[in-house]
């Protein structure tokens, strides 16, 4: 709380001697610097319990599934600021972890739907144009390549594999550029210019 008064918006919870085993403990290290790396918010603990926001955040932030882990993250792409203070963490003394796989994959594509909310949302073309450019370019140098053999070398080319991935390639490149190019349009038709103006002066 007495972080909230000083003017930060999010307050986090840091388990700086945490009591779990070592099993849970290394997962959640790998789990904490994957997201610190991919979203660039540096917490040392993302999933703790302790948490504090102020309550005009809550209006910015919208949330479903299990996306409530990465609030830290959601306000900070917001605007709002985050910090990180060290709580006491005490052993479990009753009931077993639920932690496991499926716990885990779903922190894994929680954290490509934030990734995509945060990174790409307001510019899809990035996101998919980029696979866009990679499958356009692999394609055509297989295609240019067998054109080659073709032309040069008399090699038959309309029964190899590699001739019709160069093909698929090309055709996966059109769609996904198409697709970027769909999503930046809806962004401009969905456009709220009093929300940005918000956003903006949070920021500032």
């Amino acid at each position: 709380m007495e972080k909230l008064d000083e003017g930060w918006d999010v307050v986090s919870g840091w388990k700086k001697d945490r009591k779990d085993p070592l099993e849970k403990k290394i997962p959640s290290k790998i789990f904490n610097f994957i997201v610190s790396l991919t979203t660039g918010l540096k917490l040392k603990d993302m999933n703790c319990g302790f948490k504090a926001y102020r309550k005009d955040l809550l209006h910015h932030i919208y949330l479903y599934g299990e996306l409530h882990r990465y609030i830290p993250v959601l306000a900070h792409n917001s605007g709002f600021s985050v910090t990180e203070i060290p709580v006491t963490h005490f052993p479990r003394k009753f009931g077993v972890s639920k932690y496991g796989l499926e716990r885990y994959l779903k922190g894994f594509f929680d954290l490509l739907t934030v990734i995509f909310i945060t990174r790409f949302l307001q510019r899809p073309l990035h996101f998919f144009g980029l696979g866009g450019i990679v499958a356009g370019v692999v394609g055509g140098a297989i295609l240019f390549i067998l054109s080659i053999n073709k032309i040069f070398f008399g090699i038959d080319i309309e029964a190899r594999p590699l001739f019709f991935l160069g093909i698929l390639c090309v055709l996966f490149s059109g769609q996904l550029m198409s697709i970027g190019i769909l999503g930046e349009h809806l962004n401009r038709l969905t456009f709220k210019p009093d929300e940005s103006a918000k956003v903006f002066q949070r920021i500032g």
